[in-house]
């Protein structure tokens, strides 16, 4: 059995992840320092999460497509992002960004504002503020956001079919796997390849229970003390 699916799939879920963890951080905070248009601004961000995967990659397609502004400019580099690996990233990124950024604004959200009153009080930037203050004591929010996200990009199927295809061993992910396996009627390599999804998908989410079960006790003992 090809395991190419396999690699494609954690590959292109991992690079979106580390992607998406660091602009879900600055959209969050970005969007939490405005003061008008925070609402359009937010709306925008959360899009992809409710538009169908095959709308967001059907705009992706117009955005990057070889006739677009981008597409003819990465041309004179020989370079087109369409049907190509990298395009599987960028699908993935889009449809998981929103989680990792809504999880994150509301663990900033949950902090207590003195606290950042006071650091700012004491003359720490706006920089160390953020990476000092803000991000250790909503860790717990921003790890699962970045869990949630790697789960999301690791099943992504209709954005990355519109916007990457499905060519064997270069785009193909599990996902789009198991829709090339039904259409062919190999229902045996379908059921693989979706228990392959749910086990890892499943192992992540009970690690992910687990860390956070272990850092509430670590903060209980904490105060105990």
């Amino acid at each position: 059995m090809d395991l190419a699916p396999l690699f494609i799939s954690l590959k292109t879920a991992l690079l979106a992840t580390v992607i998406t963890f660091f602009f879900g951080l600055y959209g969050a905070r970005y969007v939490m320092k405005l003061e008008r248009y925070q609402g359009i601004i937010d709306g925008i961000f959360t899009l992809p999460l409710v538009l169908p995967p095959t709308v967001v990659g059907f705009f992706l397609l117009i955005i990057l497509g070889k006739n677009s502004l981008v597409g003819k400019f990465l041309l004179q580099f020989d370079f087109s992002i369409v049907f190509s690996w990298e395009a599987t990233v960028v699908a993935s990124t889009v449809v998981a960004f929103p989680l990792m950024y809504r999880t994150a604004r509301g663990a900033f959200e949950q902090i207590d504002h003195n606290l950042i009153s006071a650091a700012r009080t004491l003359g720490m930037s706006e920089e160390k503020i953020f990476w000092r203050i803000i991000l250790p004591l909503s860790w717990s929010g921003v790890a699962a956001g970045t869990v949630l996200a790697f789960a999301r990009a690791l099943g992504e199927f209709g954005a990355t079919i519109m916007l990457a295809g499905n060519i064997p061993g270069k785009t193909q992910t599990m996902a789009t796997a198991i829709y090339s396996a039904v259409q062919a009627g190999d229902r045996e390599t379908a059921y693989v390849w979706a228990g392959v999804i749910i086990i890892i998908s499943f192992v992540i989410m009970i690690l992910m229970n687990y860390w956070s079960n272990a850092q509430k006790k670590v903060n209980t003992a904490g105060w105990v003390k």
